[in-house]
């Protein structure tokens, strides 16, 4: 991982702070949809792997302007005029440790006694210091908490510089925005009309008395309309806005990006307007919902004022042009709530495309493990994720990658969200851990699969913590719990057997999945975060099953699976409650030579038997008679023989 000079970027950076009378700038990861991949020429804070997907495709220069040098997809830098820091998440401390220079301070949130860039920014404020941030790329309410902790520090202020400054120090080099057309998902793939999904928005704002829902996340706008993009690298979403109130739909998108078969598509049902007047139309939108509320203006009396809901992931810059705090509503949003739960059509789709992909990971398997024990082959780790992606191509329904290919040998295989690159990659190590998190988009779902291997002889360890990574898949997989039930309440499911060493690892269990959508998707999710307690498990919903274990410098350990709520049942329901459990959809063996069968019970080796014979099952028929099927075909029922 490459270690970048950020010296010059930060002094022109402070030059225009200067200019513009702010002590401490923010630059979060997010733009202004608040998406976690982000296109190149929204990577502000640091050039995130779906901006250096975007650079070795299009080899521009994107790598020289972005302002920390750090590439993980999660973390928000802060800027005074002396110093710098960036903090990030548990998933990115390694990564982080290695590619920031000696101006940062690195802010490792979630240990004890570091502050949060919140409390790091509101101790720097200190003094009347004015803090700055473009209000596009930070939410409402973070903009609010933010500005509580601030004031708290005296009588500094919080500032929004619409004409943001790290693409002044960017200046022509920074990407444009893309334009790629988007396109309609058939009914086929998606299982319901557009139009019966606004009726259903349309029920909800009745039931809240709203004046109407603007939505600004990308995937939400996308699902809504049964429309697929190609303006993220490895999202298939596009950059736009939407308006929906009881009579009327706006899709706010640039012209030329809108296809006749979109037009069609879309008919008399949606107008269509350009992106960018999402704002003047939303001052307008506050302005007729003020005039409406006010009566008649003959002295009659006032209507109860109508809000516009917005979601929580709304830009503080929306928030205000929408009236600000008084006149909106922020909540949860209720179009990713009816997105995370799949239809029949999208369950069936999932099903589907995870067979596919086992079949292309079965194979990619069998091939490297010849080409690495049997030929000797010299392969680093972006040959190898290369191979992955071509075995993936040749399947139906097959559109691109969900994420960039975490391939990984040894110690890199500590660094949990490593991102291998040509020419800063290791060669992979027959002799040690080989740990592949890789995923695929189809018309018919998205697929996310993490498979740790070892083709010599795994230490006792390594043995030990695959062992007991996979009891927790196992446990999660198993679970049977009452509805209300949240992901935060089942994670434990999973840490259990490393708690009971003493053991644990620093990332969510697991992470809601979309149907040809985001691989990550809200609001659903397994692991400790506060905001997975907010929400219940419903059937229908997609998530992960990925407990891990990592020692940096040695060795990582992933499993992943993903898996579906569904009903389950029981012999009694108590308190008249329905009672959940999971359905997985991964057909990819586990490594039989990690695997330390004195740590398992016998019902856990009947789920690793029952499991390998259904991923065979449902696998094998995609090995014909030709080499290569051969080949893969003996490694599957190696690797799938009953223990």
């Amino acid at each position: 991982m490459e270690t970048i000079n950020t010296t010059e970027r930060l002094r022109r950076l402070r030059d225009l702070m200067k200019e513009n009378k702010v002590d401490v700038y923010i630059v979060p990861s997010e733009d202004s949809h608040q998406s976690e991949y982000i296109a190149p020429c929204d990577a502000r804070r640091g050039l995130t792997s779906s901006a250096i997907f975007y650079r070795l495709c299009t080899k521009l220069r994107v790598n020289s302007e972005h302002i920390s040098g750090f590439s993980g997809s999660a973390g928000t830098a802060v800027v005074t005029l002396d110093k710098a820091a960036l903090a990030t998440d548990g998933r990115y401390f390694n990564q982080a440790s290695k590619q920031l220079d000696a101006n940062w301070l690195l802010l490792k949130q979630g240990l004890e006694d570091v502050p949060t860039w919140q409390e790091w920014t509101a101790e720097q404020s200190e003094g009347n210091k004015t803090v700055g941030v473009d209000p596009t790329v930070i939410t409402a309410p973070d903009a609010r908490k933010l500005l509580e902790k601030i004031k708290k520090k005296g009588r500094s202020s919080l500032v929004g510089i619409k004409n943001n400054l790290v693409d002044q120090v960017w200046g022509n080099e920074r990407p444009a925005r893309p334009n790629e057309k988007a396109k309609v998902l058939d009914l086929e793939f998606s299982g319901k009309k557009f139009q019966e999904k606004i009726d259903d928005l349309r029920k909800e704002l009745d039931k809240k008395k709203s004046a109407g829902f603007i939505v600004s996340m990308l995937d939400e706008i996308a699902w809504l309309f049964n429309l697929r993009g190609n303006d993220i690298p490895y999202n298939p979403v596009f950059f736009s806005y939407a308006a929906v109130t009881p009579t009327t739909a706006t899709l706010y998108i640039d012209s030329s990006k809108i296809s006749s078969d979109v037009k069609s598509h879309l008919g008399d049902d949606v107008e269509i307007k350009p992106y960018d007047a999402i704002f003047e139309d939303s001052r307008a939108l506050s302005e007729s919902v003020e005039s409406e509320s006010s009566g008649d203006g003959n002295g009659s009396s006032e209507k109860p004022k109508k809000k516009f809901m917005i979601s929580t992931k709304a830009s503080w810059a929306l928030s205000v042009d929408l009236g600000g705090e008084a006149k909106v509503d922020e909540v949860r949003s209720p179009i990713g709530d009816a997105k995370a739960i799949k239809n029949k059509t999208e369950l069936e789709g999932m099903r589907a495309c995870h067979v596919r992909d086992g079949a292309a990971l079965i194979e990619y398997f069998a091939w490297l493990e010849e080409e690495l024990t049997v030929r000797g082959t010299k392969l680093d780790e972006v040959q190898a994720a290369d191979k992955l992606e071509q075995i993936r191509s040749k399947h139906k329904h097959f559109v691109g990658l969900s994420f960039d290919t975490i391939s990984s040998t040894g110690p890199n295989a500590a660094v949990i969200h490593y991102k291998p690159e040509p020419g800063n990659c290791s060669v992979i190590d027959p002799k040690a851990v080989y740990l592949c998190d890789s995923g695929a988009q189809y018309l018919d779902g998205t697929t996310d699969t993490t498979r740790t291997l070892h083709f010599g002889e795994p230490s006792a360890m390594e043995q030990k913590a695959y062992t007991l990574v996979l009891k927790g898949v196992i446990a999660l997989d198993k679970a049977v719990f009452p509805k209300g039930t949240s992901g935060f309440a089942l994670d434990t499911f999973a840490r259990q057997f490393l708690w009971e060493e003493g053991l644990d690892y620093r990332h969510g269990t697991g992470h809601g999945v979309g149907s040809y959508l985001n691989v990550h998707e809200g609001p659903i999710g397994i692991g400790t975060h506060i905001q997975y307690s907010e929400v219940a498990l419903s059937a229908g919903n997609v998530l992960s099953d990925e407990p891990g274990y990592y020692e940096d410098g040695n060795f990582g350990i992933r499993i992943e699976n993903v898996i579906m709520a569904r009903e389950a049942h029981t012999k009694h329901s108590f308190g008249d409650k329905p009672y959940l459990g999971f359905e997985h959809v991964t057909m990819v063996p586990l490594c039989r030579r990690l695997l330390n069968l004195a740590l398992l019970t016998p019902p856990e080796l009947d789920w690793i038997n029952a499991y390998h014979a259904e991923v065979r099952q449902k696998t094998e028929p995609f090995f014909d008679g030709d080499e290569v099927g051969k080949r893969t075909r003996k490694w599957l029922e190696r690797e799938t023989e009953k223990l």
